[in-house]
């Protein structure tokens, strides 16, 4: 009886050390590494060649990465290289709050009048109600120009006409200034908490901080764009960050909490297409949290509670809970090349359409 007792505990730990090391997380070191037999995984070689092929054909992406359960299992063109990523800058902005907020720095319902915001153009009594919670979802109700293009103020209701948190719209305005006043609070700079908060703990292979540069017309605003240049495959870092909730190997770079805050859906793609119609266009669905794009009134399993940054000319990074899988591709701005909204949408589904878990 015994042995027979000393057996089974035996064997009853193995099973438990097998199953907790079955499930532990892959996360890639100073190198990512990849997946040797994709196939195997439900990537089958044909699907991802067909994949690839429609890059080629049909984008102009320059740098694409899938990364599956923490390995990549397709790259496609110089994923390497640093450029710049448009409107993705946003979505990393949201990530840097998280720390501020959850410490008491960052009060999201502090008002733009009490953070003593005004731009070129005096604002209304009404906008300096805005509050910085409104900023970051772009529902401030604030419709002047931002210091750079690339938005849809084209579609702006008249000044003055709506409350503060009612009425979405994307805005670089609302961005640029949710920017400056992380920066004023914090009496941080964007680009070094990129470094401490991001580069550093996730060992980026390509981070370089003398790239990054501010840039606008500062006769229009005087909020400048926090533009960033990032390579595909650090970008897929920030992706599975995410994923996995914020956590990065055996550490909690940003809590859990504030990742699904950013990720809540605060207004639904009803209502961002009622604002903005030509989004009805895209081919997909999408909703908004906190500076993070989410794909909403989806029949396909693997696009569920999927959600990604975004940005002009081709830039992305799509997140797929349900199967565990980032994407991120960019078009390098430099060559002259870009890709529409629609192109980006396809790829994002075509990405994982490749995928069988049977």
């Amino acid at each position: 009886m015994k042995n027979y007792k000393t057996l089974l505990f035996l064997l009853l730990g193995t099973s438990l050390l097998f199953c907790c090391t079955s499930k532990a997380q892959i996360y890639p070191n100073k190198n990512w590494s990849k997946n040797k037999n994709p196939s195997l995984s439900g990537w089958k070689d044909v699907e991802r060649s067909v994949f690839t092929r429609y890059l080629i054909d049909s984008t102009n992406i320059t740098g694409l990465v899938i990364v599956h359960k923490g390995q990549i299992v397709l790259e496609y063109g110089d994923i390497q290289e640093n450029s710049y990523i448009a409107s993705c800058r946003k979505s990393i902005l949201a990530m840097l709050f998280g720390k501020y907020v959850e410490n008491g720095t960052i009060n999201l319902n502090r008002t733009l009048e009490e953070l003593n915001i005004n731009d070129v153009s005096e604002l209304l009594p009404i906008e300096k109600k805005a509050e910085i919670k409104d900023l970051i979802s772009a529902k401030s109700g604030v419709y002047l120009s931002g210091s750079n293009g690339g938005d849809f103020r084209r579609y702006a209701p008249e000044r003055g006409s709506v409350n503060p948190g009612t009425h979405w719209l994307y805005s670089n305005w609302d961005f640029n200034v949710a920017g400056y006043i992380f920066e004023q609070e914090t009496n941080r700079t964007i680009y070094d908490e990129i470094e401490s908060q991001l580069a550093i703990p996730l060992q980026m292979q390509d981070w370089n901080k003398s790239l990054q540069q501010k840039n606008g017309n500062y006769e229009i605003s005087k909020f400048p764009a926090y533009h960033m240049w990032f390579s595909t495959r650090d970008m897929a870092r920030i992706g599975l960050l995410m994923l996995r909730k914020g956590k990065w190997k055996d550490k909690q770079i940003i809590s859990e909490n504030w990742v699904n805050e950013i990720i809540t859906q605060r207004t639904s793609y009803l209502e961002t297409q009622k604002s903005v119609p030509i989004l009805k266009e895209d081919g997909l669905d999408l909703g908004y949290g906190y500076m993070w794009w989410l794909i909403e009134n989806t029949g396909d399993y693997r696009l569920k509670n999927a959600y990604s940054a975004q940005g002009a000319l081709g830039q992305n990074i799509t997140i797929y809970p349900e199967i565990d899988v980032v994407l991120a591709f960019k078009t390098k701005s430099d060559y002259r090349r870009r890709n529409s909204i629609q192109t980006q949408m396809k790829v994002m589904k075509k990405a994982v359409e490749i995928y069988n878990s049977n």
